[in-house]
């Protein structure tokens, strides 16, 4: 690393230039930064535990994936439920031969989209048998069968590296895309054959688009069906959506790439779904009104069910749940939902039961989520709650015994597992502790791999029989982090509402003091910061120690409180959730008398680090120094799907847009403002760093930057994040404890 100061367009400019040769990198004085070094190094000390689960349908046997201790490398193990016998399946360095390992450029997009940071095997699936194993490492497939433990390199062939492959449902093919094309291979002879014609960059076959991938939570552009003779692929033609372009300026001999990103307002990928026989020839394509519902947001196929398509207006105010004929391509409409600020769409959903006549479904409709028991038709049977806990989501559906398992809580900073009876409506906990907790499921719903992440800082992951009692604990590698943070989970009441917040105060915290304030956060929608686990506040707490009290506080427009409470921030994003974090600050200022509230800084990336930048401009009185990470600065010059959900497009809704950009607002600037952005970012682009840095130097606004050379939206180099954060603390400790904020006066806030 090696750091330089440059002036010039730039008030003042920290280039870390990740990568570069130098010395080896010594600890700052005064900051001991043993703790983010082990933290960067163990991924939160997430390395080396068990993750990525998958159990045979009968439940004798789960597969997993997990690295070392210190090392992002997954290799694949098995163990039986029966007597906890372990075996690896698996390693990459035995895959690679003594290789390094390759990734494609689109392959990196792709695990950029899903946040994968992790090499090695990054992913595997089981056939639905479970005799046989499907990973890819390195631009190779590979079956491996389990009972002998053979493995087999499947063919390559010269149109490209494979991605996204699948089993065909019976085990005898599989499928992937190779450059822009849908392929399959079948396992007995090991022949390749290529079903889709024609594919390009510009219109692909079998890949979701950009906005499918980042914002509508779907990865994968095909699909089989339950027999096994057709897959359903999507074509994206994004030929009318803008190019944009990111250049390594460490590496100016290099051409820039180019990459097709729908700003608000602009051209989406024109999308279609097609169906082809696994033995190739012409596809049939689907007819549903696409000019009315242009998003394909999700598709479900499977044993039990139809062809079934969720599709959504550019307003995302009006969804359809679309059955096809696949014989036809013709679709009949099952349901239709309608919201007058946006839709939710999870993407789990439509479930369908054995035989195919019924299927689960959740909405909003009422103002809270709720699962629905449906009929082929369409029409309701009977709706769901967890008793009085709110619906997060379905988790596992036990089709024999018609039951289904939900994640939810009464506490929005908790999630439980919840078992409901489809035809008695009986509900069964089968979580207490406080924390957080997940499943995974057989097929047959007799044994499950239960992940919890509770409020005592424990993380566990243990086999499950049905009733919840514990079979045996799965074995972890990771290391154990040197202390557990201790939140103070709270709420408070202030203009009429009542906000949950979570308190970090320093390990050695004197209660005689007034500390200053740090609000962590992230203010918009999809995730909330205040939470039970005491794992997820292990970096704040080390913040904490440096001689401030973390304070994060969930307002208006987050999720886990009803529709109302979420669709707050319609058409504007900024001024309500900005009241509600204020405004409870304020409220716990008066609650717990050590908050020092003359001295509040705020930090947060990606929409935390635009929320970060609108604070300290608009709300100076209350935020007196900011850290923003990758801030959307301009909401014009993020993606459609995301910021036309919120914002309506920048036609219609002119006024919202403006009042939501910091560089409405760049000549308010009266506090100090640190901007840290990933040059080569391909979600939140380097553009809107550079155009608040321009805006604030023409407004004669002194800031300070500090521009990650080379990285994107995440910066998962060990010794970059070490040094990010002791930056971020010496920026708090200088602007909060060696100089003393000034007031500003009353009217220079909002």
């Amino acid at each position: 690393m090696r750091n330089g100061r440059l002036y010039g367009w730039f008030s003042y400019v920290l280039f870390t230039l990740a990568g570069c040769a130098g010395p080896k990198p010594t600890e700052p004085a005064g900051i001991d930064t043993q703790f983010l070094r082990d933290f960067a190094e163990t991924r939160g000390y997430s390395c080396g535990q068990p993750t990525g689960f998958a159990l045979t349908p009968s439940g004798d046997a789960m597969l997993f994936l997990r690295s070392g201790p210190r090392d992002v490398v997954r290799n694949l193990f098995e163990i039986s439920t029966a007597d906890g016998l372990m075996k690896i399946r698996a390693t990459a360095d035995d895959l690679l031969g003594g290789k390094e390992e390759v990734l494609t450029v689109e392959e990196k997009a792709r695990r950029e989209r899903q946040r994968v940071t992790a090499r090695g095997l990054a992913s595997f699936s089981l056939s639905e048998d479970g005799k046989l194993i499907l990973t890819s490492l390195s631009g190779k497939l590979y079956v491996i069968q389990r009972e002998d433990g053979k493995i087999l390199t499947l063919p390559d062939d010269a149109a490209g590296a494979p991605i996204d492959p699948k089993f065909s449902p019976d085990g005898r093919f599989v499928s992937c895309v190779r450059g822009h094309d849908l392929y399959v291979i079948e396992l007995a002879t090991m022949s390749q054959r290529r079903l889709t014609e024609g594919g390009t960059a510009d219109v692909s076959h079998g890949l979701a688009e950009f906005v499918a991938q980042e914002e509508m939570g779907r990865s994968s552009g095909y699909w089989w069906s339950g027999d096994s003779q057709w897959i359903a692929f999507e074509e994206a033609d994004v030929r009318e959506v803008e190019t944009l372009y990111i250049a390594d300026a460490r590496h100016p001999e290099q051409p820039p790439q180019g990459w097709r990103y729908p700003r608000a307002g602009t051209a989406n990928a024109k999308v279609r779904l097609g169906i082809v026989s696994v033995t190739g020839g012409e596809p049939r394509w689907v007819a549903w009104d696409w000019n009315a519902y242009p998003y394909l947001a999700t598709v479900h196929w499977g044993k039990d069910s139809p062809l079934t398509m969720y599709v959504q207006t550019r307003d995302q105010r009006t969804c359809q749940l679309l059955m096809v004929d696949e014989r036809t391509g013709r679709a009949t409409t099952l349901l239709t939902e309608t919201d007058d600020a946006w839709i939710n769409i999870d993407s789990d959903m439509p479930r369908w039961l054995p035989g195919g006549e019924q299927f689960l479904w959740t909405s909003e409709r009422s103002g809270e989520w709720e699962l629905e028991l449906r009929r082929r038709d369409g029409s309701v049977v009977k709706t769901y709650r967890p008793g009085s806990a709110k619906l997060y989501g379905v988790v596992a559906v036990d089709g024999a015994r018609r039951e289904v398992v939900v994640s939810g809580s009464v506490d929005p900073t908790q999630t439980h597992l919840y078992r409901i009876a489809l035809d008695g409506g009986e509900v069964v906990a089968l979580t207490r502790e406080p924390g957080s907790h997940s499943g995974k499921f057989s097929r047959d719903g007799n044994v499950w791999v239960h992940t919890a992440s509770l409020a005592d800082g424990t993380i566990s992951h243990v086999v499950r029989w049905r009733d919840a009692t514990l079979r045996g604990e799965l074995p972890s590698g990771a290391e154990q982090p040197p202390f557990t943070p201790k939140p103070e989970l709270t709420t408070v009441e202030t203009s009429g509402r009542t906000y949950h917040a979570s308190i970090l105060r320093p390990r050695n915290f004197d209660k005689s003091r007034k500390y200053p304030v740090i609000n962590y956060v992230y203010g918009g929608p999809h995730s909330n910061m205040v939470h039970a686990a005491a794992r997820g506040y292990l970096r704040q707490q080390w913040i904490a120690d440096q001689g401030f009290i973390i304070v994060s506080i969930d307002g208006r427009g987050t999720e886990r409180r009803g529709r109302e409470w979420e669709r707050a921030i319609a058409r504007n994003v900024i001024d309500g959730p900005l009241a509600d974090q204020a405004d409870a600050m304020l409220a716990l200022g008066e609650k717990y008398r050590e908050l020092d509230l003359s001295r509040v800084g705020i930090y947060g990336w990606s929409f935390g680090g635009y929320f970060a930048t609108m604070a300290v401009l608009k709300r100076p009185d209350v935020f007196h120094a900011a850290v923003a990470g990758a801030p959307v600065i301009d909401w014009a010059d993020y993606d459609t799907h995301y910021t036309e959900r919120y914002m309506g497009t920048p036609k219609d809704n002119a006024a919202g847009y403006e009042a939501c950009s910091a560089l409405t607002y760049a000549a308010d600037l009266r506090r100090p403002l640190l901007l840290i952005h990933g040059t080569t970012d391909d979600n939140v682009y380097f553009t809107h760093t550079l155009k608040m840095a321009e805006a604030l130097f023409r407004a004669g606004r002194d800031y300070d930057l500090l521009a990650l050379a080379g990285f994107t939206h995440m910066v998962p180099d060990p010794n970059v994040n070490v040094r990010l954060y002791e930056r971020i603390v010496r920026y708090f400790r200088k602007h909060l404890i060696e100089t003393t904020p000034q007031s500003v006066a009353a009217e220079s806030a909002p």
